[in-house]
């Protein structure tokens, strides 16, 4: 090498090495600690950050000197003294430089974390709670949402992004519903700033919130954990199921013959004589079309005034089995990629037009069977008009193919990959309390879940430090057909494994049985989750001792003859019905186990009940099944009575 070249090299040498030691020497803050975060109020909060070693650390809070710390191993970390309620306050952290953050308050922080019911924002059910998006101008309630990601190989110590944000009514679409409203109701109780840490994501199961050391309890689980660690392997895995996908997709759209003609079957001037008619909303096996997979082509046809050109509207589509683009005269006005959100796709004004217009749906149905989910909207909405749109269609078959194959990755049901990266990064974070609202994913395994959840609780509570943090959880709603006999169903047991739960200490339950809907596993009716889970949080960590905040929850029962006398606790004003109706939902069982709707009859306090075929009644159950649509047992304040089943042991 020669000398210029050697010196060149050395400069750039030098220069990485300032650029490095700059880098590292700045103090760098969490995610979580920055403008407009929550700390919990009343109690040490640990505020820890990275810098260089032997750095020395000053932090301020609105300009007092509250500690002084030296930088060891590149990381920093000061405990808070308690602060009490309010703000705003200005945090800095001053040291080779400076961070000043702003509009800090202190409150109560609580986690929002589970799956999809509690991930589904305010802006999913917007049509329901359209006054509630318009109008939340709450500046104290805030939220942090948890970057969706996932980490097999190690627990993180940060997030790679996120930011508070509070209520308003342009962040408030992206709330958590359940959350929201849930905090909400805390604030406006209370009159206290509250932090959501919403941690949750779409599909995940128990397992997947859990350390590696809740794990070893798990063997099956921790090995399938273990695997992910080897990145080759992994990235395997992704890439094979990325390839499987596009090879399908790409197959389909180039045997699509609705893409393929000259004219495609979405143009409005498309002439579709030869195309058969269908009833919809509808399964096609149902219809005679049998359980293909593929593309297949909806086509109605309106006849509208003009009026209907001048003004926007909403084409409504309920809900379809798997994806779906659609179109008005041609025009796209949306897709959507998977099952379950609600179809609402709204166009401009000129989209429609007078006389004739013509609105095609291409559905791709990759597994299983394809469809339209019966009982939802399916309407075209302008101005003041709602045009029904359910009824005759024509379709025609696109392509079929053969069921796309499952992939053999899916990172929302693996286990320990939520816990290293999205919840590892808050352990340090002094909290109030735990809302979860999870446990779909599980349901086909109920009688592990009788532990699994349990250990989540406990595992999260030692990996928090904070004692018996507490936790409140929501029962899972109703769902699925309802059935006209008695039967067995693994909805059912996993409600009762989360009803077990509630055998750890500081825990509550909110009961949701009535608030689900048949044909969705994901409800928009958000406000009466939060509600309910507010009232066990307003009891149990606000010591609202005289509050009624749960309903009837099964306590003991006698049995004489062929009549048993059941007691409940958490009655309030007195046991009733929904709207007055006669009691339903109970099913009594003899010694060879099979059950038999009950003959009922309520009393003030207590319900008894018999069947004229079960002469010696030894089990009784009441809401159990998917849906249990006919149960409507509650307390005078509202609030329903939780499933159970109970088993007679007499003496």
């Amino acid at each position: 090498m020669n000398q210029h070249k050697h010196t060149l090299v050395s400069i750039v040498l030098a220069c990485i090495a300032t650029l490095s030691q700059s880098v590292f020497a700045d103090i760098h803050l969490p995610h979580l600690l920055s403008d407009g975060a929550v700390l919990q109020r009343d109690t040490q909060n640990k505020l820890e950050g990275w810098a260089s070693n032997g750095e020395n650390v000053t932090i301020k809070l609105d300009g007092k000197t509250l500690s002084q710390t030296t930088v060891e191993h590149g990381r920093w970390s000061v405990d808070m003294p308690a602060q009490p309620a309010g703000g705003p306050h200005t945090l800095e952290f001053i040291g080779n430089n400076h961070i000043s953050l702003s509009d800090i308050y202190f409150g109560d922080v609580w986690i929002a974390g589970g799956q999809s019911n509690m991930e589904i924002p305010m802006r999913r059910v917007k049509e329901k709670y359209a006054d509630e998006l318009a109008e939340a101008n709450y500046p104290q309630i805030r939220e942090f949402r948890v970057p969706k990601t996932y980490d097999f190989r190690k627990p993180n110590s940060d997030f790679d992004g996120g930011e508070w944000l509070a209520a308003s009514p342009e962040t408030i679409g992206n709330f958590s519903a359940v959350a929201y409203f849930f905090a909400k109701e805390i604030h406006q109780q209370h009159n206290i700033p509250i932090g959501l840490i919403n941690n949750s994501y779409g599909g995940s199961a128990a397992e997947s919130w859990m350390s590696e050391e809740a794990l070893q309890a798990y063997p099956e689980h921790l090995k399938t954990a273990l695997s992910y660690r080897d990145n080759d392997y992994l990235q395997s895995l992704i890439n094979g199921d990325k390839a499987t996908s596009d090879r399908w997709y790409s197959n389909l759209n180039s045997s699509d013959l609705g893409m393929l003609e000259h004219v495609k079957w979405y143009d409005r001037n498309y002439s579709a004589t030869d195309w058969k008619t269908i009833d919809l909303p509808s399964f096609w096996k149902d219809e005679g079309l049998g359980a293909i997979n593929g593309a297949i082509w909806f086509r109605k046809e309106l006849i509208l005034p003009q009026s209907f050109g001048r003004e926007p509207g909403v084409l409504e589509l309920g809900r379809i089995v798997d994806a779906d683009t659609a179109y008005i005269n041609g025009n796209k006005v949306g897709e959507t990629g998977y099952q379950y959100p609600p179809r609402r796709y709204s166009f401009n004004t000129g989209t429609l037009r007078a006389g004739k217009n013509v609105i095609t749906v291409r559905v791709v149905s990759n597994s299983g069977d394809g469809g339209f989910i019966k009982d939802k909207p399916y309407m075209l909405r302008v101005g003041k008009t709602n045009i029904d749109l359910s009824g005759e269609w024509q379709y025609k078959v696109g392509t079929t193919m053969s069921p796309l194959p499952a992939p053999k990755f899916l990172q929302y049901n693996r286990p320990l990959g939520f816990y290293n990266a999205m919840l590892a990064p808050v352990l340090n974070t002094s909290l109030k309390g735990v809302i979860w609202y999870q446990g779909e994913s599980n349901t086909g395994r109920p009688e592990e879940y009788r532990t699994l959840f349990p250990d989540l609780i406990r595992d999260w509570r030692k990996q928090f430090g904070q004692g018996d943090l507490p936790f409140i959880f929501v029962q899972l709603p109703n769902y699925q057909e309802a059935k006209s006999e008695p039967s067995e169903s693994q909805l059912a047991e996993t409600r009762a494994a989360q009803a077990g739960a509630l055998s750890e200490a500081n825990t509550a339950m909110a009961v949701a049985i009535d608030l689900g809907e048949w044909n969705d596993i994901h409800p928009e009716t958000k406000q009466p989750v939060g509600h309910r889970l507010a009232l066990a949080a307003r009891n149990l960590v606000y010591g609202e001792k005289g509050l009624v905040h749960s309903g009837p929850i099964f306590r003991s029962l006698k049995v004489k003859g062929k009549k048993i006398t059941l007691e409940f606790d958490h009655i309030g004003s007195g046991l009733t019905t929904r709207d007055d109706e006669a009691l339903q939902g109970f099913a009594v069982a003899g010694a060879d186990g099979k059950y038999h709707w009950a003959s009922t009859k309520l009393k003030k306090k207590k319900v008894i009940i018999w069947s004229d075929k079960v002469s010696k009644p030894l089990s009784v159950r009441y809401a159990w099944a998917d849906n249990p649509d006919t149960a409507n047992l509650y307390n005078e304040e509202g609030l329903p009575a939780m499933p159970f089943e109970a088993i007679y042991a007499p003496e």
